[in-house]
């Protein structure tokens, strides 16, 4: 193997390895809770200058794919579980078009915060994340359900939280009671050779602004 297809592995791995780890640990911590939805019709909390209001969260369904279209993210979702190490699992190195979703957590559009994961490269070319950090406020994130809805998504933030003084609770904690929020979390900044890891996390925060029928099935909900 070449040095540069070493090294890329090893970032492969560094982020399989620590970036889900804190996911993993910290939802552990926090015993899966989940806020309670709030009243039909009603989603609390203020948003930034420009976005538009939260969506009512809806009935908890199977998350099947999802959608970043600004940056060409389509991809399928699977539900990823604990490893032996109290971790989240990272999707499979061989799949690395592949999103995970905690799947003992939130489902996307649910009351509470969905949290997925993806790779941001594999050993010779960029994986599923790899353009995550420039999405952009006001993106639309759109995850298709098994129950044939399409919860539609606005991007809040884009942050990278540096390795150093990463805040679990910052990152992926819910930030409006009740309101259906969403995390797309994959590894950033620079990658440090000597520690054979990256230096921080990107993170996507979003919320669910609406919800649409996918392509083929009847009826639509606003």
């Amino acid at each position: 193997m070449s040095e540069d297809k070493a090294s890329a592995g090893g970032r492969l791995l560094t982020f399989a390895a620590w970036a889900v780890l804190v996911l993993g640990l910290w939802l552990w911590g926090r015993q899966l809770t989940v806020a309670p939805a709030p009243p039909a019709g009603q989603a609390g909390g203020t948003v930034g200058p420009g976005l538009p209001a939260a969506h009512a969260p809806l009935a908890a369904a199977l998350p099947q794919r999802v959608d970043l279209p600004s940056i060409g993210i389509q991809a399928p979702v699977i539900p990823r579980d604990l490893d032996k190490d109290g971790a989240i699992e990272p999707p499979p190195y061989d799949r690395p078009g592949t999103v995970g979703w905690w799947g003992r957590g939130t489902q996307p559009g649910a009351a509470g915060t969905a949290l997925m994961v993806g790779h941001v490269d594999t050993r010779s070319k960029p994986a599923v994340f790899y353009g995550l950090s420039s999405a952009q406020p006001g993106d639309k994130v759109r995850v298709v359900r098994t129950d044939g809805s399409v919860a539609e998504f606005t991007v809040e933030d884009v942050r990278v939280y540096e390795r150093a003084a990463f805040d679990p609770h910052k990152a992926y904690g819910q930030r409006v009671r009740g309101r259906a929020e969403l995390r797309l979390v994959t590894c950033g900044g620079s990658y440090d050779k000597a520690a054979k890891e990256y230096t921080a996390n990107v993170v996507v925060s979003a919320y669910l602004t609406g919800v649409g029928a996918r392509p083929g099935t009847a009826g639509t909900a606003a």
